[in-house]
């Protein structure tokens, strides 16, 4: 027998689970996931950090939007972040500045020796973002996974889309849970967005997915707990502390792959803390443990919302890049209003983020 609903939300990481709890109230939803548990693949390795810049001008709206509401429930914490860099990166600190001017992003110039203990000498531009936060993706994401079951959603874990056909008015999908037929199809499929594109037969939009390494560190001295989230203006790492004087480390990589369960490679750990010991005198003390995610880009690396152009029972929500989580409430209030015919959001403009842009 083939269950029926109105909506169905293909990926249960933070996007879909944000998405079905905007909907949940106003239809009958299904989310759908592949694994056994849902946010096992980018929503479970996240940096879990929030910044108004990360993603650059075009993702800022969706960040920036997304702050009330994450703070208000309580899911962010101060942090704060420098964007540092050398004498020649003088004129990328000029751009980060100019790109944002206008934007209501607290942004200065300020001297990282008097914030980064240890910091070596040729380090000596640095940009604070003060606003920066931790944030809480476990609480937020199973948050939204129980807002969206209160509201009458389904949640099916272990029922990937093996295929989908248009019949009848409904989307017919085969899962390994069973039959599963929907009116309107919603793509939150993460890496795997054009694969489930391709499988309901419509045209793929060219998102690619990116490995992006992570190492947790303990350092001597220790990470002062007071210390904010540290990036490099020119992009090749960041770190930021964690409790009991860890350290987070990333190279900032991006190495295409095939959607996958993604590993940690020990190049790019060893990279990221040879790119560390050039920018303080901390010793490495040990690697506590190392991970990978995958962060998956349209090809101009903004998001995806909207109602695919060939074929309007079809819905994008992807191509989130590494900022889903920091972008999902705004992204979900968006994406819901899309569907659900109402007035948009305040200072978002769907234009610059809708599938039609990639039509031929």
């Amino acid at each position: 027998m083939t269950a029926a609903y109105d909506i169905a939300i293909v990926g249960a990481g933070i996007a879909g689970a944000s998405l079905a709890a905007e909907l949940a109230r106003h239809a009958r939803v299904v989310l759908l996931e592949s694994e056994d548990v849902a946010g096992y693949h980018a929503t479970g390795r996240s940096a879990a950090f929030w910044s108004e810049t990360y993603g650059g001008p075009g993702v800022q709206p969706l960040t920036t939007a997304s702050g009330p509401v994450l703070r208000e429930g309580g899911f962010l914490q101060p942090l704060g972040s420098i964007h540092i860099g050398r004498a020649e990166d003088a004129a990328a600190i000029d751009s980060f500045l100019r790109a944002f001017e206008g934007s209501d992003v607290a942004l200065a110039t300020i001297d990282p020796r008097t914030i980064i203990p240890g910091l070596r000498p040729d380090w000596t531009l640095a940009v604070s973002e003060p606003t920066c936060a931790y944030i809480d993706v476990a609480g937020l994401h199973a948050d939204r996974l129980a807002t969206a079951r209160r509201a009458g959603a389904v949640v099916m874990t272990n029922a990937g889309v093996r295929s989908a056909r248009r019949a009848n008015g409904f989307w017919e999908m085969d899962t390994p849970a069973g039959r599963i037929a929907a009116a309107l199809l919603v793509n939150a499929a993460g890496a795997w967005a054009d694969t489930v594109a391709e499988r309901a037969g419509v045209r793929p939009l060219g998102i690619r997915s990116y490995r992006r390494t992570i190492a947790q560190l303990r350092t001597d001295p220790g990470a002062p707990a007071d210390l904010p989230h540290v990036a490099d203006i020119a992009g090749r790492f960041y770190f930021k502390p964690e409790p009991g004087g860890r350290l987070w480390l990333s190279p900032h990589d991006e190495t295409l792959t095939d959607p996958c369960d993604a590993a940690p490679d020990e190049l790019d750990v060893a990279i990221a803390i040879d790119r560390f010991e050039r920018v303080v005198d901390w010793r490495v003390a040990t690697v506590e443990r190392k991970w990978a995610g995958l962060r998956s880009f349209a090809p101009d690396r903004l998001p995806v919302f909207g109602f695919d152009p060939a074929e309007p029972a079809f819905f994008w929500c992807a191509g989130q890049g590494g900022f889903g989580i920091q972008t999902a409430p705004a992204a979900a209030k968006l994406c819901a209003a899309l569907i659900l015919g109402r007035s948009l959001p305040n200072d978002l403009d769907p234009d610059r983020y809708t599938p039609n842009r990639f039509a031929e």
